[in-house]
């Protein structure tokens, strides 16, 4: 089963409560964030797949990952829709792109383009779109700071480099995909270091983020932190 966004997006002011978690990859904000959205029953936005796909979708359109402008018009026309529930595919024209879009060249492909001006001004409203009742789990780099910045609860996960290494490299493992934990390590420090120095929306945590390390933590601990906030907020 598969949930399509809707191009009319919520306007400021709503009531409709958000959950923005931000933070590097390997910190677990996809994992919490599917949690907490099966667990509050909320809709859930995976912004980073958004970039994926749209760097994807590049390639497959041979427009150069550089090619501000041709991408930031592919960004418009995208046919993108996600699973519900406990389904995670992705798809792509009523293409399952799950797998496609999860590899170590995809992110740093989805680094590169979202580090382009014009492009995440294409997929803001995309985003912003994926605001509706009962609530919204949002997952990304910068849902607590430019997406979403009145959200009702900021979180930022992080995670030492090496512990986010080792997370990757299991999951790698766990699907049957080889991998080296040196090359793993460097492409998570140069992917940070891209994503902190980008000139527009930089990973970084919002000034009223609750910060929240995960290295030593188990998934039901973070994920319980995460729900205590929100019920703390929306109880209020």
């Amino acid at each position: 089963m598969k949930e399509t966004y809707h191009k009319s997006g919520i306007g400021s002011g709503t009531t409709i409560p958000v959950l923005a978690i931000d933070g590097p990859g390997g910190a677990g904000k996809g994992t919490i964030s599917r949690l907490a959205a099966q667990r509050l029953a909320w809709h859930y936005l995976d912004s980073g797949a958004l970039y994926r796909i749209l760097a994807l979708a590049g390639s497959i359109h041979h427009i150069d990952l550089n090619d501000e402008t041709e991408l930031a018009k592919l960004a418009g026309s995208l046919d993108i829709s996600f699973g519900i529930g406990g389904d995670e595919s992705v798809w792509l024209a009523n293409q399952d792109v799950s797998d496609l879009i999860r590899t170590e060249q995809a992110g740093a492909a989805a680094s590169t383009v979202a580090s382009l001006p014009m492009v995440r001004t294409a997929l803001l409203q995309r985003q912003k779109a994926f605001l509706q009742a009962p609530g919204l789990v949002a997952d990304g780099r910068d849902m607590g700071t430019v997406v979403f910045p009145d959200a009702t609860v900021k979180v930022f996960l992080t995670a030492s480099v090496e512990e986010r290494a080792q997370r990757r490299y299991k999951q790698l493992i766990a699907k049957g995909i080889d991998g080296k934990l040196c090359d793993l390590l460097a492409d998570i420090q140069a992917r940070d270091d891209r994503d902190s120095k980008r000139a527009v929306a930089p990973l970084r945590p919002a000034v009223d983020a609750v910060i929240i390390d995960t290295s030593q933590m188990s998934i039901e601990e973070v994920l319980l932190s995460v729900l205590n906030l929100i019920s703390l907020r929306t109880s209020q």
